[in-house]
C-alpha cells in the first residue's frame, strides 16, 4: 500500500497547498471562483474532449457496467435516504444527504488522478461514471426537491433538467468528443496539441481549486457529516464492488476503475445544489471537508486493492 500512497500523495498535496493558500487569505474567494471557472469551462473540458475523441462509444458504453453502478448507487442512495428520514429530516434534506452518499468528485479529482494512476484505459470507465452521475443523479435531486415544493411533476421541471444538461460543459465535451471519435477522423495535430496543453492545466488547477474551496468551509453537524463521509468513502465503493464483481459480469479492469471512482470524496457540486435550493448547505460542506481529508487514506487503500497493491 505504501507505493500507492506515494503515488496518490502528490494529488492530495496539491489539495493541501490550495487549502493553505485559501486559509491564509493568499488565495481569496474571488480567485478561487475564477480558477474553478477556468478549470470547469476550459481545462477540464479540453481534457474530457481529448479523452472521448480517442474512444468509440463501444469502448465506453457497457450495459453491465451501467446496471452494476446504478444498482449500487441506488442501494446506498436508498439507505442514506432511509437513515435521514428515520432521524426526522424533511424529504428535501434526505435527498441532499443521499446525494452526498453517492456523488463523488469524479470530474475534478477522479478524471485526472485515476487516469494517471490506473492508466489511459481508465478514461472510458471514468467518463461513463461521470456521465451517469451528471445525467441520472443530478437530475434525481432536482426532480425530488422541485417535485416536493410544487407538489407535483410538471413539464417545466424536465425542461429545466434538459437545459442544465446542455449547458454543462463536462457533458457537452464528452458528447462532442464521442461524436468526433465516431467519424473515425484523427484530431488534427495542432488541435490535439492545443487540447493537450490546455487539458494539462486541469489536474493542478482542479486540485488546487478543491483545496482553496475547502478553506472556506466550517465544520457543522459533524456527526451527520461523518456518517455521510463514511457512506461515500466506504459503503459506496463496497456496494459497487459487490454489484460489479458478484451480481454483474463487469470486466475486472473496468470494475476496478468503477470501484476506485466510487471511493472518491463527496463532490463539490452537491454543495452547489444544496446552496441553490437552500437545503442543508453547511451539512454538505462539512461532509465534503471530512470526506476529502479522510480520502487520503481510503482512496489509497481502494486503489491498492483494485490494483493488487
Amino acid at each position: 500500500m505504501l507505493p500507492i500512497l506515494l503515488e496518490t500523495l502528490p494529488f492530495f498535496a496539491l489539495i493541501g497547498v490550495g487549502y493553505v493558500a485559501g486559509r491564509t487569505g493568499f488565495f481569496g474567494v474571488d480567485a478561487t471562483t475564477a480558477l474553478t471557472r477556468f478549470v470547469f469551462y476550459f481545462a477540464l473540458s479540453a481534457m474530457l474532449f481529448r479523452f472521448a475523441a480517442n474512444l468509440s462509444l463501444g469502448e465506453i458504453f457497457d450495459w453491465n457496467f451501467v446496471f452494476a453502478y446504478l444498482l449500487a448507487c441506488g442501494l446506498v442512495y436508498a439507505l442514506a435516504t432511509a437513515v435521514a428520514l428515520w432521524r426526522g429530516t424533511t424529504v428535501e434534506e434526505a435527498a441532499v444527504e443521499a446525494q452526498c452518499a453517492v456523488i463523488g468528485n469524479v470530474g475534478f479529482l477522479g478524471v485526472p488522478m485515476l487516469v494517471l494512476l490506473l492508466g489511459p484505459d481508465a478514461a472510458g470507465p471514468v467518463l461513463l461514471v461521470l456521465a451517469i452521475d451528471l445525467i441520472v443523479f443530478s437530475s434525481a435531486i432536482t426532480l425530488i426537491i422541485t417535485g416536493v415544493r410544487q407538489g407535483r411533476m410538471s413539464l417545466g421541471i424536465f425542461r429545466v433538467l434538459a437545459v442544465g444538461l446542455v449547458k454543462n460543459p463536462m457533458i457537452v465535451s464528452i458528447v462532442l468528443g464521442l461524436v468526433w471519435g465516431a467519424t473515425g477522423w484523427q484530431v488534427p495535430a495542432p488541435v490535439n496539441a492545443f487540447l493537450g496543453t490546455l487539458g494539462a492545466a486541469a489536474t493542478p488547477g482542479a486540485l488546487f481549486a478543491i483545496g482553496a474551496s475547502l478553506a472556506g468551509r466550517n465544520a457543522e453537524r459533524v456527526q451527520v457529516a461523518a456518517w455521510l463521509a463514511f457512506a461515500k468513502l466506504v459503503l459506496h465503493p463496497a456496494a459497487v464492488a459487490f454489484a460489479a464483481l458478484v451480481l454483474f459480469p463487469v470486466a475486472p479492469y473496468a470494475a476496478g476503475v468503477m470501484i476506485a471512482a466510487a471511493a472518491l470524496p463527496v463532490a463539490g457540486n452537491v454543495y452547489i445544489l444544496a446552496a441553490h435550493y437552500g437545503v442543508a448547505p453547511q451539512r454538505v460542506s462539512t461532509a465534503i471537508l471530512l470526506s476529502t481529508a479522510a480520502s487520503v487514506l481510503t482512496v489509497t487503500a481502494v486503489v491498492a486493492m483494485v490494483t493488487g497493491g
